[in-house]
């Protein structure tokens, strides 16, 4: 059972930079993909990241490409996601999750039906 914690989040102007982290516990992390998901209100939730457990690729949405970079330290068992140059439609709920990998399961799958965080807004405004 793994228990993950997200931080970070806040409001700011566009163009600013937000590091967002989530602590992962329960569990030893380099077992885990690590996924970074968001949701604004009245919209569904979107994929942002997701690292691989297996070959540490990682997945950046296009609609954050270029921006957000998503990293993870399996050593003090953190994930993070640096977001640069915010845009208004960046704010929501930012979350992480970490699944298992089996084998052909793809990274997104494995951290949806894994473990969830409670979430941290973030707002981007002027």
């Amino acid at each position: 059972q793994l228990h993950l914690v997200e931080s970070g989040g806040g409001l700011v102007q566009p163009g600013d930079s937000l590091r967002l982290s989530c602590v992962v516990s329960g569990s030893m992390m380099n077992f885990y993909a690590i996924g970074w998901f968001r949701q604004a209100p009245g919209k569904e939730r979107e994929e942002v990241s997701c690292i691989s457990s297996i070959d540490g690729s990682i997945d950046v949405a296009d609609s954050v490409k270029g921006r957000f970079t998503s990293s993870r330290d399996n050593a003090k068992s953190m994930g993070y996601l640096q977001m640069n140059n915010l845009k208004p439609e960046d704010s929501g709920v930012y979350y992480c999750a970490a699944g298992l990998m089996g084998e052909g399961v793809p990274c997104y799958r494995a951290v949806t039906h894994g473990y969830w965080g409670q979430g941290t807004q973030v707002a981007v405004s002027s």
